[in-house]
C-alpha cells in the first residue's frame, strides 16, 4: 500500500530500551552552509532528483538553500515558502499529542488498546488488551503494518498507484486490513515499524479527546507556536493549499536510471492518517522540533518518555534509533535528533542538536536518488554530516 512512508523502515527484531545518546553534535563552521550547498547540488545532478532543499537554524541565524526545480514543466525555482508532504513525521506531532493528553492523566500510555478501542485490535492472533499505548508509539506492539498488506500492495505499488492514488479509506479500514494479516510478534517483545500503530493511536487521541486529530494537532501545536503552514488535511482533501511545487515519483521503481517520472502532487492521503498525511514547510518543521527538543511542548517526565529509545538493531534506518515519535541518528561526530518521512513524490528529514538550537530541515520532491546515494536518505545523510560534523567532512 502507500509507497509513502517507506523509506527502509520495517523488518521485525528484538529491541532493548535505553537512556538518549549524550553525545552532542558540533556546531556548524561558517555561515555559507557550502557543505550542504554541496550536497543540495549533487541530489541534483549526480542523484537526478528534480530539486532538493534545506533550512539549516543555528542558534538565532536562519540559512536557506536549494538546487533544481520545483517544477520540471515551468522551471520554477523552490521558494523557502513552498509546503511539501511530510510524510511520517506526522508521527511526531501524534506522539506529542498523545504525550501531553498523558501529562494531563486524560490517557496513560500503559493504557491498553482494548479499554480505548474495545473489539477492534482482536482475533488473528490479536489481543488488544496485552498492548499498549507505549508499544504503539515505539513500535513494539508487533501489530502489521496496513503498507505492507499484499492486497493494498497490488493497487498502491507501481502504476496500479496512479489509477488509485485518490481511494478514501477510513482509519479504521487500514486498521482492519492489517490485522487480518496477523501480528510480527508478540507485544514488547520485538521491534518492527508499523504505520498501523500510528493510525491506532490517532484514533486513540479522538476517543479521548471527542474531538478530531486535525483540531487536536492545530490547537495543541500547530496555533500555539505559530506554524502556519502547517495541518494535516481533512478527509478527501486531494491537494496542497497555499504556495508550493511539484512532488514527482517513480513508483518504486527498481530501475532508477530508465523509470519514468509522474507528477503525483495531488493525492488523497488518507491512507496516511496519523502515521503520514500531514504537510508543512522547513521552517516550521525546525520551529516545531526546536520548541520539542527543548522541552517547550512537553512537561519532563512525558520528554523523557518520548526520549528513550529502542535498538531496532539494523532493521530500520541505519545508525538510528527509535523512541516514542522521534529517532536518533548516530553520525560520524555524535548524535542528532528528530524524524523523517515519506511520502509519493516528497521525502524530508528534519534533526538536531539535543537541545533545540542547531537544526537542519531538508526535503526533496522526488522519491528516488541515483547515483551513490542509493535513496533520498543518502543524500539527508549526507546534508547531516556536512552540516553537523564539518571537520569529519572536510
Amino acid at each position: 500500500m502507500k509507497t509513502i512512508v517507506r523509506a527502509a523502515l520495517a523488518a521485525a527484531l528484538l529491541a532493548s530500551v535505553s537512556a538518549p545518546a549524550a553525545v552532542a553534535a558540533e556546531s556548524s563552521h561558517g555561515a555559507d552552509h557550502a557543505g550542504v550547498r554541496a550536497v543540495l547540488d549533487r541530489a541534483v545532478t549526480e542523484g537526478g532528483l528534480p530539486g532538493a532543499r534545506a533550512e539549516v537554524r543555528d542558534g538565532d541565524s536562519t540559512w536557506f538553500g536549494t538546487a533544481g526545480t520545483a517544477d520540471l514543466d515551468t522551471g520554477r525555482a523552490i521558494a523557502a515558502k513552498d509546503r511539501f508532504r511530510i510524510g511520517s513525521t506526522t508521527k511526531t506531532f501524534v506522539a506529542t499529542v498523545v504525550l501531553q493528553l498523558a501529562a494531563e492523566q486524560r490517557l496513560g500510555l500503559d493504557d491498553s488498546v482494548e479499554h480505548w478501542l474495545p473489539g477492534l485490535v482482536d482475533g488473528h492472533g490479536y489481543d488488544g488488551s496485552k498492548i499498549t499505548i507505549r508499544q504503539l508509539l515505539n513500535h513494539t506492539s508487533g501489530v502489521f503494518n496496513y503498507a505492507e498488506d499484499p492486497a493494498l500492495g497490488k493497487e498502491f505499488v507501481g502504476t496500479p498507484f496512479l489509477q488509485h492514488r485518490f481511494d478514501d479509506f477510513t482509519p479504521r479500514q487500514l486498521v482492519e486490513d492489517a490485522i487480518a494479516n496477523g501480528p510480527k510478534f508478540a507485544p514488547g517483545t520485538g521491534f518492527a515499524y508499523s504505520d498501523t500503530n500510528y493510525a491506532l493511536a490517532g484514533m486513540i487521541v479522538e476517543k479521548a479527546t471527542g474531538r478530531s486529530l486535525p483540531q487536536e494537532i492545530a490547537d495543541r501545536i500547530a496555533k500555539p507556536l505559530h506554524l502556519k503552514n502547517t495541518y494535516e488535511p481533512a478527509a478527501g482533501d486531494m491537494g496542497i493549499h497555499g504556495p508550493h511545487g511539484r512532488h514527482y515519483s517513480q513508483l518504486m521503481a527498481k530501475d532508477v536510471d530508465t523509470a519514468p517520472i509522474y507528477d503525483v502532487t495531488e493525492l488523497n492521503p488518507s491512507w496516511g492518517y496519523a502515521s503520514g498525511d500531514m504537510i508543512s514547510t522547513n521552517g516550521d518543521l525546525n520551529t516545531f522540533f526546536r520548541a520539542l527538543l527543548d522541552g517547550r511542548l512537553l512537561p519532563p517526565a512525558q520528554q523523557r518518555e518520548m526520549f528513550t529509545t529502542v535498538d531496532p538493531q539494523g532493521h530500520w534506518i541505519k545508525d538510528s534509533r527509535y523512541g516514542l515519535g522521534v529517532s536518533s541518528q548516530k553520525l560520524s561526530c555524535g548524535t542528532v535528533w528528530g524524524m523523517g518521512g515519506a511520502i509519493n513524490g516528497s521525502w524530508s528529514y528534519t534533526f538536531g542538536t539535543r537541545d533545540g538550537r542547531h537544526l537542519l530541515s531538508t526535503e526533496v520532491n522526488g522519491d528516488w536518488a541515483k547515483g551513490g546515494f542509493g535513496s533520498p536518505i543518502g543524500v539527508f545523510t549526507a546534508e547531516l554530516e556536512a552540516e553537523f560534523c564539518p571537520a569529519a567532512a572536510s
